[in-house]
């Protein structure tokens, strides 16, 4: 799909009734008889064909607005003032009856985790029938309807697709199912609740390139929530900055991104990784502090205990609302003194990286066995890890990236003939027959802390455990080691008595990569540690990692779908398709030289917040089966650079371009160089 300017909605019609209108919303939680409350006098509009986003921290209101929006609320959510008004219609007013004509006609919301979004036992044609079904039409004309709308999402073979069930998909194209199901009544009003979290890069952009295309044609107002600010600078016309239930800022993405006027909204842009920043060039900004809890009795700047600069008034007395420029306004009582923020301090920073390979990953292929088929997970890799050195690991869902980890740990055994070395010695291959020293060399931090701790323990027990399994201290010995970790995470006496559904997600993820290092491994497994962490807990997750592989030479594999932080953290990267290595290399010479054309497209698809129209390379169709794989090269099927008659044919050598940078790809550096034809590259801005 290419999209251009040309396809950006006519200026939306300011005379018409905005498709949605938050005005002075206040709501709170009814919890064990008690209110506690979560929005604060939310107001704010979304015109006709107009993309607004909401951004702040997890537990600021965000997707509770989106909800109410929609009149999606739960039993104990209670509007305690305020309306929600679309066309003209008070929401807050409808009886049950006309809040589900209002929604099975004008408005529609896209669920952040489409799994939880679908029935898993019903196929899809069924379930986007039923969308059709429920406005009227017949289970024959909503068939036909549901086809039309997979179609209309660019889902390949969609007939297959609609006897398909909801495991049988990728997440990208289930997220694309969703949407063709929210579309059905072709909604005036759109409500988007973290779309494409937890999707690889290539698919997050294809996924919006769609809501793109839809917006155009059907001209809907969007209401859209990400924790991604660089989504929201490419897909929104205006912005609002949410902190503990209020809205502290709002202009347009320009506006507010280029000329932040909050201390908050500066905190957030400065925690991300931008233009090109190394963990060598200097650590991540984090906001200090945490954001208060639901319910929690506020001051009158709600930002105040940790605001750098902020004084006794702030207590006091309630910000004003400051006019910045036309239609860009913040609640703050200095604005004069923003550039008193503190800002990412430039230092750079030694990483000293051993020449001895710690753990090796020598020649290993991983075929399981399916349905009587063989399907080859991994084919040939070949890795090494150098003492106190991070290799990002980057490609679609389903290259292989965890399989490869879970082959490192000895949760699956490799092909014969390929070997896991510790330090030029081979490991068994299970972790369940390797000795304690193997056993302790490679550990693993997941990404979802809270299907890895146990909930029913307390911090101190989970790590106490880890110690004593992993070390053989025990006694006072364990309880001391237990403290020196705890500190060194930044985890207080108080945190290790608590229990993980007590902590914050930031916290929970410090517990897990505490009880990571509770044995001193050589190799760390980070898989996707803070793909589900705000920006700011995100920077000091990855400022602690850095900080912990300085002080004890660990090694991380560091798999993750955002480029922008494995170039932050990374010292080398290596880029997977289809179980195989297509590219490693340096991670500046990744970024500033020439690469395969597989990375030349992942790298195309990253999202940027500071505003630079991107020319993005889509990848034509989905990753093939590793049933199945394409003959040649196996990346052929879908490469913008492919030589007819050659790439289909025969399969690439990894060939060094440079000194520790390799390629598995016909053309030479020339060919590489060579600016690609117009009709191939899609715009976004």
């Amino acid at each position: 799909m290419t999209v251009t300017e040309s396809q950006t909605p006519e200026p939306a019609d300011l005379d018409a009734a905005p498709a949605l209108a938050i005005d002075g919303l206040e709501m709170s939680y009814v919890v064990r008889g008690t209110p506690r409350k979560i929005l604060r006098g939310v107001t704010f509009e979304v015109r006709q064909g107009e993309a607004y986003g909401l951004v702040g921290e997890s537990g600021c209101g965000k997707s509770t607005t989106a909800y109410a929006a929609l009149r999606y609320l739960p039993s104990n959510g209670v509007i305690d003032a305020g309306r929600v008004l679309s066309g003209g219609e008070e929401l807050t007013a409808m009886s049950a009856k006309e809040l589900r004509k209002f929604r099975a006609e004008r408005a529609s919301m896209v669920f952040q985790d489409p799994v939880q979004a679908v029935n898993p036992v019903l196929k899809i044609g069924t379930q986007v029938a039923e969308a059709f079904q429920v406005m009227g039409q017949s289970k024959a004309e909503a068939r036909v309807s549901a086809l039309a709308a997979l179609e209309r999402v660019h889902i390949a073979a969609p007939e297959s697709v609609m006897e398909r069930y909801p495991h049988q998909l990728s997440g990208g194209m289930l997220q694309r199912v969703v949407i063709a199901m929210g579309l059905a009544c072709d909604p005036t009003l759109l409500v988007l609740d973290e779309p494409t979290t937890g999707l690889d890069a290539t698919v997050e952009a294809e996924v919006l390139d769609l809501v793109r295309e839809l917006r155009s044609e059907l001209n809907s107002a969007i209401l859209l929530i990400a924790h991604n600010l660089g989504v929201i600078r490419t897909m929104c016309d205006r912005v609002g900055v949410m902190y503990a239930g209020r809205i502290v800022e709002e202009g347009t993405v320009q506006e507010v991104f280029d000329n932040p006027s909050h201390p908050y909204t500066k905190g957030l842009l400065n925690s991300i990784p931008r233009r090109g920043l190394r963990k060598t060039d200097s650590e991540l900004f984090s906001i200090p502090g945490a954001a208060p809890p639901i319910g929690a009795s506020l001051p009158n700047c709600t930002f105040v205990d940790r605001c750098p600069i902020a004084t006794d008034l702030c207590r006091t007395d309630a910000p004003p609302i400051v006019e910045r420029s036309d239609g860009h306004w913040t609640r703050c009582h200095h604005v004069d003194r923003l550039n008193e923020v503190p800002e990412p301090e430039k230092v750079t920073v030694k990483y000293d990286i051993g020449t001895e390979q710690v753990i090796g990953v020598e020649g290993v292929s991983k075929t399981f066995r399916q349905r009587g088929h063989d399907v080859p997970a991994l084919v040939g890799v070949n890795l090494g890890f150098a003492e106190g050195e991070t290799l990002g690991l980057v490609g679609e869902s389903g290259s292989g990236k965890s399989t490869l980890a879970k082959t490192m740990l000895g949760v699956h055994a490799p092909d014969e003939g390929g070997a896991i070395t510790l330090r030029g010695r081979t490991m068994a291959d299970k972790a369940t027959s390797r000795i304690d020293e193997s056993i302790r060399a490679i550990s693993m931090v997941f990404q979802n802390p809270d299907s890895a701790l146990n909930r029913a323990w307390t911090v101190r027990r989970i790590l106490h455990r880890s110690v004593v399994k992993l070390t053989g201290i025990k006694g006072a010995a364990a309880d001391r080691r237990v403290e020196e970790i705890a500190e060194g995470m930044q985890l207080s006496t108080r945190h290790l008595d608590m229990r993980p559904r007590q902590l914050s997600g930031g916290l929970k993820q410090r517990v897990a990569i505490a009880r990571a290092f509770a044995g001193d491994p050589e190799v760390v497994v980070c898989d996707e540690p803070t793909s589900a962490l705000d920006v700011s807990v995100q920077a000091a997750i990855l400022n602690l990692l850095a900080k912990l592989q300085n002080e004890q030479r660990s090694s991380y594999l560091f798999i993750s779908h955002d480029i922008g932080v494995v170039r932050y953290l990374a010292d080398r990267i290596a880029v997977m398709y289809l179980g195989r290595i297509m590219e490693i290399g340096a991670t500046q010479t990744m970024f500033e030289g020439v690469n395969h054309p597989y990375t030349e497209a992942l790298l195309s698809a990253v999202p940027s917040v500071d505003g630079v129209a991107e020319h993005r390379i889509p990848l034509t169709g989905s990753i093939p089966s590793p049933a199945n794989p394409p003959p040649g090269c196996v990346f052929h099927t879908r490469c913008h650079r492919a030589i007819a008659g050659l790439c289909e044919v025969t399969e690439p050598e990894m060939v060094e371009l440079s000194p520790g940078h390799s390629m598995k790809c016909h053309l030479t550096v020339e060919q590489l160089k060579e600016p690609l034809k117009a009709d191939v590259v899609a715009t976004m801005s």
